[in-house]
């Protein structure tokens, strides 16, 4: 559907399903992926990060590094199964098992490719994480910064911590092909011109040639939006609880 505006998209997906067709793939896989990558990313990336930190790296470098490592572990981990079918539910309505139960459908796969059938499209995923969350925490703290200018320990307001947060989600969409590449290899529907085997490259050249180097650049708008919405929650979100924590800590060690 990648010649479709985002209008046509809500007009498209709400006659498929109502309101429940926007919510295609929430139980169980989305609650799975949301329950466990979040944790995944927290855990890593404020690891390496310290660990970047301690090895004298700036915060620009040591936010990137844990975004890429955060990225690359939570999709091995839990988002190429998780995303995988997800994006069966909202694609299955286009192949010719359209009426089987999610759970059937994962069955099935299982039987006929194992472990990686399910994990269709994880490479693609994995680059998207890591370029994703290197992205969004890299910038972020390159926003911070600049926030703080010449006064490099400067406390910053809760609004430039925020604004930091929605920027560097907004500009990190610069990935959008690789969103693109994974869903269209996570894809049910069915074409006579479709590779039979995709990976990464094939699948690439196919958007190029059906849709031109602009295919590459399809949903991105809306991308947009889910990209600040994550950055916010899991930037300025992760940073406040690390620093409750932190103050409970201190608070702590003087009594």
């Amino acid at each position: 559907n990648r010649g479709d505006s985002i209008a046509t998209s809500l007009k498209k997906t709400y006659a498929r399903g109502g309101i429940s067709g926007f919510y295609q793939g929430l139980i169980p896989w989305a609650w799975i992926e949301a329950s466990t990558k979040g944790g995944v990313l927290l855990f890593t990336s404020s690891e390496i990060d310290y660990r970047a930190r301690v090895a004298g790296l700036s915060s620009s470098w040591a936010g990137l590094l844990g975004g890429v490592g955060g990225g690359i572990a939570q999709a091995y981990t839990t988002m190429g199964f998780c995303t995988f079918m997800k994006t069966v539910e909202v694609t299955r309505h286009k192949s010719a098992d359209a009426n089987a139960s999610t759970w059937r459908i994962a069955y099935d796969v299982f039987q006929r490719e194992g472990i990686r059938g399910l994990n269709r499209g994880v490479s693609a995923v994995a680059l998207r994480q890591m370029t994703n969350w290197g992205s969004r925490f890299g910038i972020s703290r390159v926003t911070e910064s600049i926030f703080r200018g010449k006064d490099k320990t400067r406390k910053l307001a809760t609004w430039e911590r925020l604004a930091s947060s929605a920027i560097g989600g907004a500009l990190a969409c610069w990935n959008q092909p690789l969103e693109v590449i994974r869903v269209e290899m996570q894809s049910q529907a069915k074409a006579a011109d479709r590779p039979a085997n995709l990976n990464l490259f094939t699948t690439a050249r196919y958007i190029y040639q059906k849709n031109g180097f602009m295919g590459f650049y399809r949903g991105v708008t809306p991308r947009i939006g889910l990209s600040v919405y994550l950055t916010v929650c899991m930037v300025f979100g992760g940073d406040s609880i690390k620093a409750y924590f932190s103050n409970k800590q201190k608070a702590k060690a003087n009594q």
